[in-house]
């Protein structure tokens, strides 16, 4: 080979082992976890569901930071991070809207219970911000605390009127200061807010149908509005 034809052969060999380089990575691959909705105990997921008001379930908003599939930790000195190689399967908000609607449609006393996405009407509409949703060491202690904090509004569909506000949180501490372990408290957390977001919406929703009932006013089904 020319010195000329050897010159032009060295760039494309140099790319190509370039190239090759970039499929092999010493990067430990990233973990996704999920969370489970708490689980309904058995003499309620055997009681027949009351035919009552439906309800749908907003997008669920998260407070600065909190919009993303990472998973947080909060550290001293007002530091806020995530943790690296690990993931939530959506982003943090979609996941807990999810979890949600299966809680609340366990635990009965809705006729329904619709995401965002639902083409079907409702009675009552439900917006949850999530204030915290992270694992904090700021306590000092080796493992962190999963901290979890719903704000709620509850509003009529009719006239968008807010009814209800209120807050369902919940805390757990990690056994270990292991992914695992960190994950299992956020699940444990959740679960208590949610299990007091279920509670309250539904005592929220019957206190405004007694106030409605007291004013002769009591509202019309969704799918009795959806007949018209």
């Amino acid at each position: 080979m020319s010195a000329s034809r050897m010159r032009a052969a060295l760039p494309a060999a140099v790319l190509l082992s370039g190239c090759t380089g970039l499929f092999h990575s010493s990067a430990a691959p990233e973990q996704t976890y999920y969370l489970n909705a708490p689980a309904v105990p058995a003499a309620s997921a055997a009681t027949p569901r009351d035919p009552g008001p439906s309800l749908r379930v907003a997008r669920p908003l998260g407070d600065p930071g909190l919009d993303t599939s990472h998973i947080m930790l909060l550290q001293p000195d007002h530091r806020m991070s995530f943790y690296s190689g690990s993931r939530w399967p959506a982003p943090m908000p979609q996941l807990l809207g999810a979890l949600a609607v299966q809680t609340l449609r366990a635990g009965g006393g809705f006729g329904s219970v619709q995401d965002s996405a639902s083409p079907f009407p409702a009675d009552y509409i439900l917006q949850i911000t999530v204030r915290r949703f992270d694992a904090d060491y700021t306590g000092g202690g080796a493992a962190p605390v999963a901290q979890v904090v719903f704000d709620c509004s509850l509003g009529r569909r009719d006239g968008r009127e807010v009814v209800s506000s209120f807050v369902a949180a919940g805390s757990a501490p990690a056994a270990a200061n292991r992914m695992a372990a960190v994950v299992a408290a956020l699940e444990q957390a959740s679960n208590t807010a949610l299990t007091a977001l279920a509670a309250q919406s539904l005592e929220a929703v019957r206190a405004d149908q007694a106030r409605a009932a007291q004013n002769g006013a009591s509202p019309a089904p969704s799918s009795s509005r959806a007949s018209q």
